[in-house]
């Protein structure tokens, strides 16, 4: 069965679904079968894997029930729309709401080493479902003071979701995302967070760039628009798959580290 990773932040803009993108990407370079989910009404993760606008059916539609998941992959993505919003609504009215992600990526595992869930910059309803469906939560952080007040109330949300839901739900770290670390700033709210999580910080920082938008522009990997960036991801994706203990896929994705 696939291992399922729910990627969450507290609010948009902190590079959420770049990760999702170019982890996807990563674990594909290990020798790993990715399945990619957009969740977020946005669909941005959809745009960057350059999945037709008009693309039928979408994640809204097996969340209503209109489709099963398996009919809604496009060249292994899940995408959304715009009809996710109105799909949540839908959700709002619904018995066991909270399972009906869940119950839908039953059929979709087998074949899947890794799905990834792209999760809306919202802690809600949409999330949760994520958050139930999933083996691991994954938080995206910015890398600034109020940091671990983001990463506390994405904790409260996955705390919501083991509640009687998923209580075998794992918190498999958070990541410090758009970083400069060559400033006191982002060192000072490194140490900080670090300070209260321990080791669910991950060691690895994605630096900030400009070149993450023409990246997003083009639907073109960033490890492919600027190589010189990806050994940021390179670096998390190898900590990502220590954590989940597959060390062979670490193998593989070893010949494309940088040398040490």
């Amino acid at each position: 069965m696939a291992d399922k990773i729910a990627i969450l932040s507290q609010k948009g803009g902190t590079g959420k679904t770049t990760t999702v993108r170019t982890l996807t990407d990563v674990l594909r370079l290990a020798g790993l079968k990715v399945l990619a989910i957009d969740l977020d009404p946005q669909g941005n993760l959809s745009d960057y894997f350059d999945v037709e606008p008009d693309a039928d059916p979408t994640i809204a539609d097996v969340l209503t029930g209109r489709a099963k998941a398996i009919d809604a992959i496009h060249g292994d993505v899940i995408p959304a729309n715009l009809t996710l919003a109105e799909a949540e609504l839908q959700l709002a009215g619904k018995m066991g709401r909270e399972l009906t992600m869940r119950k839908a990526l039953r059929e979709v595992e087998e074949p899947y080493d890794v799905i990834l869930i792209d999760c809306p910059p919202a802690l809600g309803l949409l999330t949760v479902n994520a958050l139930v469906a999933a083996d691991y939560a994954l938080v995206s952080s910015e890398a600034q003071y109020f940091a671990l007040q983001g990463v506390e109330q994405a904790l409260e949300v996955i705390d919501l979701a083991r509640d009687g839901l998923n209580p075998d739900l794992v918190w498999l770290g958070v990541f410090f995302n758009i970083a400069d670390m060559r400033t006191v700033h982002s060192r000072e709210a490194f140490a900080s967070l670090r300070e209260h999580v321990g080791d669910k910080l991950f060691d690895t920082t994605i630096r900030s760039s400009i070149a993450y938008a023409g990246s997003a522009e083009r639907a073109v990997s960033i490890l492919e628009y600027r190589p010189d960036l990806a050994s940021d991801y390179l670096a998390l994706g190898d900590e990502v798959l220590r954590r989940l203990g597959r060390e062979e896929a670490r193998g593989r994705l070893a010949e494309h580290l940088p040398a040490a």
